[in-house]
């Protein structure tokens, strides 16, 4: 079942498991949502990952058909799991870790009623904790989608045509995206975190507040889904930030962009520079046991030094964040929030994002994803970080 090419990586992830599995005294793990799958099996399938605090794991699938290898049992319903328990020898856990955060509650009240462990434990908490520290493997796929998404920033000027709304502009980006290599979707963590792509948002609409947890907003097309472009005209004076997704490997890297439709006023270029010393700084300072908290103070500080706190990360609503971690996830952890309480480690991949909103100009600023390295941050992403003028 599991491509060679994986094996080194997984065996390293779950002896990682296990040892925190050992540590909370947990001695089970079922996982069955997508991007744990992924993680600790190279692939996705309809059923679950079983793993002990002690040997091999156990590899439940409905569905697709075909697939094979040690250890891997077709099922139609997770009831037959216990079944295989006992044809196989193996004990019940009694204190088994589901992913409490991810699961329907009736997928979860089944689930323990057919193991019936004396304790149930969360093991999304556990497997984003371990997931925000790369392996060398998916370091290796994050380089990849960064690479890619370098050489398609590099084009996106190429996209704009006069006469465009910021939706056209975005499809086009899109198309481009796609016949770069991108994957199409990518994944966020929460049940009230959707988007398409990523964002593209264009004068005034980047002011107006989303339901989402994300640094900006923006109307979008539908009362279905309020987020970004919503079909204005680009129009001279505008600045255009895009913001779309790194998808080209299972790993995603954040880059952010920020264009014109000709001249912006001198507080747009104010703010843009501010972005980029906020970002200098955080260069300059972040490393291994830098408290990610520190990181966003820096951030706010140089903003309310500059006197544009009100503008910083939005307006009227405006995000408590200046970054976070990325991997399968566009959010995973750690956050770069003024109550954090998460350290740098070497390992860790975060996107740093300051941003901010001009009133009737739009947003400035800029993202990049980096990598936590035991010298300080490599950055990543690499296209050009000055407003670009479109026309």
């Amino acid at each position: 079942m599991i491509d060679h090419i994986f094996i080194a990586d997984l065996s390293g992830k779950w002896k990682r498991l296990q040892q925190a599995m050992q540590t909370t005294g947990a001695d089970g793990c079922l996982l069955s949502i997508d991007v744990n799958l992924y993680y600790l099996t190279g692939r996705i399938y309809n059923g679950y990952f079983y793993l002990a605090a002690e040997g091999d794991p156990w590899f439940f699938v409905k569905r697709p058909t075909g697939l094979s290898g040690q250890q891997v049992t077709y099922i139609r319903k997770p009831e037959q799991i216990k079944d295989a328990f006992l044809e196989n020898g193996l004990r019940m856990p009694q204190k088994l870790l589901l992913e409490a955060d991810e699961l329907c509650y009736n997928e979860y009240v089944r689930l323990q009623a057919i193991f019936n462990p004396a304790e149930t434990a969360n093991a999304t908490t556990l497997l984003r904790s371990l997931r925000m520290i790369k392996t060398p493997w998916e370091i290796e796929q994050l380089r990849l989608s960064a690479r890619r998404h370098n050489e398609v920033y590099a084009r996106v000027p190429d996209c704009y045509r006069p006469g465009m709304t910021d939706l056209d502009f975005q499809c086009e980006i899109e198309h481009l995206m796609r016949r770069n290599g991108s994957i199409g979707i990518f994944r966020t963590f929460g049940s009230n975190m959707e988007i398409f792509q990523g964002s593209l948002l264009a004068g005034d609409n980047a002011a107006v507040p989303s339901p989402f947890d994300f640094a900006l907003g923006g109307r979008g097309i539908d009362a279905s889904a309020p987020i970004g472009a919503n079909g204005d005209l680009l129009r001279e004076g505008m600045s255009v930030m895009v913001d779309m997704a790194g998808n080209y490997t299972a790993y995603l890297t954040d880059m952010t962009r920020t264009f014109s439709i000709g001249k912006l006023p001198t507080a747009a270029y104010r703010a843009h520079q501010a972005s980029l010393e906020i970002q200098r700084e955080t260069e300059r300072l972040a490393r291994p046991g830098t408290p990610c908290a520190d990181l966003y103070h820096l951030a706010a500080g140089i903003a309310a030094r500059e006197g544009l706190l009100p503008y910083f990360m939005g307006t009227g609503q405006q995000a408590r964040f200046v970054g976070h971690g990325i991997g399968i996830q566009i959010n995973e952890l750690p956050v770069l929030t003024p109550r954090s309480r998460d350290v740098l480690q070497a390992g860790m991949a975060f996107a740093l994002e300051p941003k901010f909103v001009i009133p009737g100009t739009g947003a400035v600023g800029i993202e990049n994803s980096f990598l936590v390295t035991n010298a300080g941050i490599e950055k990543l992403t690499q296209a050009n970080e000055e407003i670009i003028n479109l026309i």
